[in-house]
């Protein structure tokens, strides 16, 4: 029986083992964090402002209130971002592709909102 070793990352064969690589600069982060909306408000804030929002966010991030967030804590709060962003997103197209304001989207509806002017 031999003894285990540590786990090594490997790269799959035919693949060039790549270095993970995020967008430049701390946009895609920032709204990630805060939600594009949020994040284009926050732009707009001195420091100290930004600083003491900020607070506040990280307080409604920390569920279990012992004054640290968790990669868990994190996790959860950037999902209900996104999660807020998709169904502002469907609101706001559903209005555009819902022609006929019947709060349904008819096969037709939709071809005409999504392909109208090639048809």
């Amino acid at each position: 029986l031999g003894k285990p070793t540590a786990r090594q990352e490997r790269p799959r064969p035919g693949t060039a083992q790549q270095q993970h690589e995020d967008r430049p600069g701390f946009q895609y982060d920032h709204e990630a964090f805060l939600g594009k909306e949020e994040a284009r408000s926050f732009d707009q804030l001195s420091p100290e402002e930004s600083r003491q929002r900020l607070g506040k966010i990280v307080d409604r991030i920390d569920d279990d209130k012992d004054g640290y967030l968790t990669t868990e804590e994190l996790k959860t709060w950037i999902k209900r971002v996104q999660k807020r962003y998709i169904y502002e997103n469907v609101a706001k197209v559903w209005k555009d592709y819902d022609l006929n304001k019947d709060n349904k989207i008819a096969w037709e509806e939709y071809k005409q909102a999504t392909y109208g002017y090639y048809l």
